[in-house]
């Protein structure tokens, strides 16, 4: 049952809890997905632990450990450490587990002092290994290890049985498969596609969490595609398998489910945010809904599908249980992502309403939604002309102006200390000191400017106005520098 293995290069931390539940007497082995990921020669995500310590003898063998849940877990926590993975790791007696009358969560569960026992209730082979780093051996009854130079996803034992314990497994296999581009078993999918309904059954919350694992992996097209296959989408999304097969017009390739893969993927590609890559997928969720043929040109329109689509985003957003920042955010994407006219009509009046519309803080993802939905049309430039041009606009709108409302003084502050109403003369000191900033920016201190406007109080309002007019001529010239640089930046006029 065991063997000896290469040594692996374990962290401190992790080291110091297998060390020092040995030296009390207990058994320690790591498990699951970071001794798979050991034998990959990948980093794990996070380090878990098995012992047949029960939670009561493991907590006073560490300083500062959390004991909050009902399957034995306690949680140590290592304050000094900047690495995110070994901030906590998880101690989990090895524990034998009932049946699952509700396909999430065992009706029981008891402690065990035999790690087979452990090993037997997980979910596939790949995570059923248990290694042992001070002698750097497994254990693995369930050629794990043979699994994993394979390539391939396979439950532990009957797939059915282990589907029916709980129900994310099922979805848990897709995420594998994406994130690994690991294989299913044969068996292990026929069971998926047998037992795909019991997701109707796991929590939202938990089916969110590895919908987003799938979507921010590096292979989100493949996760979709199979979850079709084997008819998942109608339990998480039904919505998107409606637009399998609707053919679209114009300047479209492919049709709308395949388009909105294509988007997704390249926002994958890109490394684009969660929030951009949940509005490429939702961005024309609305078109099976909103499509009308129009007999006059003989073509296929969608016409309000933006705002339809937003609608429909935020319910299903909302049956997920994300958060409401995430729902905002990616509802004013899905709602705006249609923001496009030709070049030559574009205004920056049209670019500050469209900021408006969609928040600062979301432009940016809107662009390059609209650069992923480019691409899923089966076009070969992501960052066409206009694109850049939108982007320019984008910038020379959001951009710090050259203007007096840089200085650190204002015109109250100017009549506070010259103890004057407002007039000529004060436009005058602003736009004179502005031209001194421009030409020093370390000028720009209360302290100085409060000090140069009495000096420049005493000068003739005509020597004021030269100054002024300076002031102006230096802004428009700085003003024009930076548009210049902005659109020199996206090769724009």
């Amino acid at each position: 049952m065991k063997a000896k293995v290469e040594k692996f290069n374990i962290p401190k931390e992790v080291s110091h809890v297998t060390q020092t539940l040995k030296k009390t007497g207990f058994g320690a082995f790591l498990v699951g997905g970071c001794v798979r990921d050991l034998f990959m020669g990948r980093k794990p995500k996070d380090w878990d632990i098995t012992t047949d310590a029960t939670p009561n003898e493991i907590i006073p063998l560490f300083i500062k450990t959390f004991y909050e849940n009902e399957f034995g877990t306690v949680g140590v926590v290592n304050k000094d450490t900047k690495d995110e993975t070994l901030k906590i790791i998880e101690i989990t007696p090895y524990r034998v587990e009932s049946s699952y009358s509700d396909y999430r969560r065992p009706d029981s569960v008891k402690f065990s002092k035999n790690i087979l026992d452990d090993l037997k209730r997980r979910d596939f082979t790949i995570n059923a290994i248990a290694y042992d780093p001070e002698n750097s051996e497994i254990i693995d009854p369930f050629k794990g290890i043979t699994d994993l130079s394979k390539g391939i996803i396979k439950t532990v034992g009957n797939p059915n049985e282990r589907f029916s314990e709980d129900g994310l497994r099922i979805l848990r296999a897709i995420r594998l498969h994406v994130e690994l581009d690991f294989p299913l078993h044969p068996d292990t999918e026929k069971s998926i596609l047998k037992n795909g309904y019991i997701l109707k059954e796991v929590s939202r919350e938990r089916i969110r969490d590895e919908f987003l694992k799938i979507i921010m992996s590096n292979n989100p097209m493949n996760g979709f595609l199979i979850m079709k296959k084997l008819g998942l989408l109608k339990n998480i999304i039904p919505e998107l398998e409606q637009s399998v097969g609707v053919e679209q017009s114009r300047a479209h390739v492919f049709d709308v489910w395949n388009h909105t893969l294509k988007a997704v993927q390249h926002a994958a590609n890109k490394d684009y945010s969660m929030y951009v890559r949940l509005g490429a997928l939702f961005h024309d969720i609305a078109k099976p809904i909103s499509r009308r043929w129009d007999e006059k040109q003989k073509i296929w329109t969608f016409y309000g599908h933006e705002v339809v689509g937003s609608h429909v985003t935020k319910k299903i957003l909302e049956n997920l249980k994300f958060s409401r920042e995430t729902i905002d955010k990616v509802t004013k994407l899905v709602r705006w992502h249609m923001f496009f006219s030709d070049t030559e009509k574009i205004t920056l009046s049209a670019v500050r309403r469209l900021i408006a519309n969609v928040g600062t803080q979301n432009v940016q993802d809107l662009i390059n939604i609209r650069e992923c939905d480019r691409i899923g049309m089966g076009r070969p430039k992501e960052n066409p002309y206009r694109l850049r041009k939108y982007r320019a606009m984008i910038d020379e709108v959001m951009r710090d102006p050259v203007s007096v409302g840089m200085l650190k003084i204002d015109g109250k502050k100017i009549m506070d200390i010259l103890k004057i109403s407002s007039g000529p003369k004060v436009g005058y000191i602003l736009n004179a000191l502005l031209e001194e900033v421009l030409d020093n920016p370390k000028l720009n201190s209360e302290e100085y400017l409060n000090k140069r406007t009495i000096e420049l109080s005493k000068m003739s309002d005509s020597e004021l106005k030269i100054l002024a007019e300076k002031g102006k001529i230096r802004q428009k010239k700085e003003e024009d520098n930076k548009i210049r640089e902005i659109r020199g930046k996206y090769f724009v006029q």
